[in-house]
């Protein structure tokens, strides 16, 4: 069984900077994505970032520029490096595991607030 634990939430101002980690464990296989993505109340979950295990990246438009993705496959970790963050990052940020086969394993998520 893949266990996914997020951490590294908290309240911030706009402006100020985050980073998110992902700590996977359990028996995972070694081709697979990491991703982070994120859901608003009220809203659906969408993506902010993935990268593969060749490292690979991937961004949504919102974040290009101001959010890293980074990852540490001898650790099972995977990063969030958020910059610059805005009032409209604020969300629960939910990291997957998936698979090719499109099977995946979602963390609990963590929570991130900006405030204006």
């Amino acid at each position: 069984q893949v266990r996914l634990v997020e951490s590294g939430g908290g309240l911030v101002q706009s402006g100020e900077s985050l980073r998110l980690s992902c700590a996977a464990s359990g028996s995972i296989l070694s081709i697979h994505t990491m991703g982070w993505y994120r859901q608003a109340p009220g809203k659906q979950r969408d993506l902010v970032a993935t990268i593969t295990s060749g490292g690979i990246t991937n961004y949504a438009d919102s974040v290009k520029g101001r959010f890293t993705i980074s990852r540490d496959n001898s650790k099972k970790l995977v990063y969030l490096q958020m910059n610059s963050l805005k009032p409209e990052d604020t969300a629960v940020y939910y990291c997957l595991l998936s698979y090719s086969t499109g099977f995946g394993y979602w963390g609990q998520g963590t929570q991130v607030t900006v405030s204006s």
